[in-house]
């Protein structure tokens, strides 16, 4: 693929930017200058830099985010700062999508990607992929609210009841909830139903792949094939 075509597909720009940021030795590839737009590399492991930002070549991009409180995820935010406004420009120059959304005030695992099938796989409840929630509540859990959870509440709205796929306590005021679906502020609103109250919401696993204890807020990174692979066991 020429130069021009590879700035392009990655988001850099109209083809003509691209043209021109070769064009005034702004890219290098593989750690050398080049200024010629229709100079051909093989893009299997390519790495190439923009004003000395690297930048590894991806025919998809699949990445994860660790959201922190305070962000939409939204690139028309009405009240707060948009998660893209933590990623590099050239994600949303080649449309990347959240895959799903958490509220404004909810933090922890987001998935991000230009891939449709993706997206798709990881927010239609069809495809049964687990999603795992940490709530901070504000009154004690009882066994009373974690039977009610798993055996199914009913939300305002809805004619059946959302149950979680599994519901235990970490602690007195710490709530570990698993749900296939991802209804509109649905943790909060099944501890409500179940009688309690949700301060902080943080989301910790997708499928089988767990946020990284090293990525932090509002940091992200590839995600490899071994977190792809993880990602669809569903745990």
């Amino acid at each position: 693929m020429n130069l021009e075509s590879i700035l392009f597909t990655q988001g850099f720009g109209s083809r003509r930017q691209c043209r021109s940021l070769v064009a005034e030795g702004r890219v290098a590839v593989a750690g050398a200058p080049c200024d010629d737009p229709g100079a051909d590399f093989d893009t299997e492991g390519l790495v190439f830099s923009v004003d000395g930002a690297e930048w590894p070549f991806h025919a998809q991009a699949y990445v994860v985010l660790n959201k922190p409180a305070g962000y939409e995820c939204s690139r028309d935010p009405q009240h707060h700062l948009s998660v893209f406004h933590l990623l590099p420009p050239p994600f949303a120059a080649r449309n990347v999508q959240c895959v799903g959304r958490l509220d404004q005030d909810t933090t922890g695992l987001l998935l991000l990607s230009d891939d449709g099938q993706f997206v798709h796989a990881f927010t239609s409840p069809k495809r049964k992929v687990p999603k795992l929630y940490i709530a901070t509540t504000k009154h004690p859990i009882d066994d009373t609210q974690l039977n009610a959870l798993r055996e199914g509440v009913l939300l305002h709205g809805e004619r059946e009841p959302s149950a979680a796929v599994s519901a235990q306590a970490r602690g007195e005021h710490t709530l570990e909830l698993s749900v296939l679906e991802g209804k509109y502020h649905q943790v909060k609103r099944m501890v409500a139903a179940a009688g309690n109250r949700v301060e902080a919401l943080h989301r910790e696993r997708i499928g089988g792949y767990a946020l990284p204890d090293d990525l932090a807020p509002g940091t992200w990174r590839w995600l490899d094939a071994a977190a792809l692979d993880a990602l669809r066991n569903k745990g």
